[in-house]
């Protein structure tokens, strides 16, 4: 009898394990569905290039439908999950909330932004999480520019415009900054009335340095560089407030920005913890190394999976990471996703199932145009050659030969034409014209 297999979230995980499913899996073997609110899988590692317009949002994306033929997609989210009795509740982006009995289920729904009760911070500042926070950050700084440049020099608004806050200072914060520094010192060329002393940009990060992942010496020589391209870098340094865009520092230091953008760290989605699946002390789901959900004591559980950023996986490697678990970052997303479509075909077949452990390949960071990060172990690299290496691993590891192409090809034409700078903010509210134009019924008179 034919399995059915639910797939919650089709990020990095959830689509490398229906992608790799549809591969392995015999016809008839199993029915495999899939389950989130938006019909792509977004590249993550992209966001800050997308943001600083290296890479175009399209293709940064995947879209599930043309690359998961054999894959039931459905557009909406799992609500609940009873393990017990092997169902979940689905509720669609449009329709009627329906049960789904499963054989298999793998959770995969990834992360979303992790914020503090800052206040201020739910209202003005903007994440990192999505494609479509990446467009509106690249949007507002473009639009800011604009602003900017009609208005007098020294002004409070017009200081206010081109003052741009990353909150966070791990690799996505440090990126961010960096492409979107790059990005600035670009826009001066079409920008005239703005001069390069005119643009701030602040780093606000809680700890006493800046990407962990890296050595020390390399982190000291990113502030460095950041600091050189005129950003200014606030190391043991809390945001205690953002109301109405106005920073106040934890330092004393105050000032106003109307672009704040929060890397700040990451958590599980919330929904998790009103299943019955157990659930660590930080809000993921327990799985031992083969990728299979665990009770508390270890035991694993039937029919139930996990990877990438919702799941608390023991590390096996050498170097592991905080607490002994997998980092939350795509290498171990997509190459977790991998074996768990193998350990799950193995498992309906009656097989040996095998446990995740992974060589690290390094960490790399692109920080602007030419300038990037390498570091792996011991070894470390910057400068241009890291650059070079940044954008080709994240090229090459972006799924299907079509994304590949679209990407390399978008950055062979942006070195001839430079990056293109046009400000697409009002897709943002795409019927404020047409709304203002059209022409209503006249009221009615007694």
């Amino acid at each position: 009898m034919s399995k059915k297999i639910l797939i919650v979230g089709g990020g990095y995980a959830g689509f490398y394990t229906a992608w790799k499913l549809e591969k392995w899996l015999r016809a008839g073997e199993a029915e495999v569905t899939i389950v989130d609110p938006l019909p792509y899988m977004a590249y993550l590692p992209f966001l800050p290039e997308v943001a600083a317009g290296s890479i175009e949002p399209r293709h940064a994306v995947v879209a599930r439908r043309r690359h998961l033929s054999k894959t039931k997609n459905v557009a909406g989210k799992v609500t609940g999950i009873n393990h017990a009795t092997k169902t979940a509740t689905i509720t669609p982006n449009t329709g009627e909330v329906t049960e789904f009995a499963y054989d298999h289920i793998v959770i995969t729904t990834g992360s979303v932004s992790r914020t503090f009760p800052i206040p201020g911070v739910a209202d003005e500042a903007i994440g990192l999480k999505t494609i479509e926070e990446a467009v509106a950050v690249r949007d507002r700084l473009v639009g800011n520019f604009e602003r900017a440049a009609s208005l007098p020099v020294g002004s409070p608004e017009r200081k206010r415009l081109l003052n741009v806050v990353v909150v966070g200072g791990g690799f996505a914060g440090i990126e961010t900054l960096a492409e979107l520094r790059s990005f600035a010192t670009n826009l001066l060329r079409r920008y005239t009335e703005i001069s390069f002393d005119e643009i701030e940009f602040h780093l606000i990060e809680a700890m006493g340095r800046i990407m962990p992942e890296v050595s020390l010496e390399q982190s000291l020589w990113v502030i460095k560089m950041l600091t050189e391209r005129g950003a200014q870098i606030h190391l043991d340094t809390q945001l205690q407030s953002a109301v109405d865009g106005k920073i106040e520092l934890s330092t004393g230091e105050s000032f106003e920005s109307d672009l704040i953008v929060w890397t700040a760290g990451v958590m599980p989605r919330p929904f998790l913890r009103g299943t019955d699946l157990p659930i660590g002390g930080r809000g993921h789901v327990v799985a031992n190394p083969k990728l299979q959900i665990t009770t508390e004591e270890g035991e694993p559980i039937g029919g139930a999976w996990t990877a990438g950023d919702t799941s608390q996986v023991p590390d096996l490697s050498s170097t592991p990471g905080p607490g002994g678990f997998c980092v939350p970052n795509a290498q171990h997303a997509v190459r977790q996703a991998k074996l768990l479509a193998k350990n799950i075909v193995a498992d309906i077949r009656g097989e040996g199932i095998t446990e995740y452990n992974h060589k690290n390949q390094g960490a790399v960071a692109g920080l602007g145009m030419n300038t990037g990060v390498f570091q792996r172990g011991k070894f470390g690299m910057r400068g241009y050659l890291a650059w070079l290496a940044h954008r080709f691993y994240h090229g090459l590891a972006l799924p299907t030969w079509k994304r590949k192409w679209r990407v390399f090809g978008g950055w062979v034409g942006h070195f001839f034409l430079g990056r293109d700078t046009v400000n697409l903010e009002m897709t943002q509210t795409p019927r404020a014209v047409f709304e203002e134009f059209a022409s209503r019924p006249k009221p009615k008179t007694d």
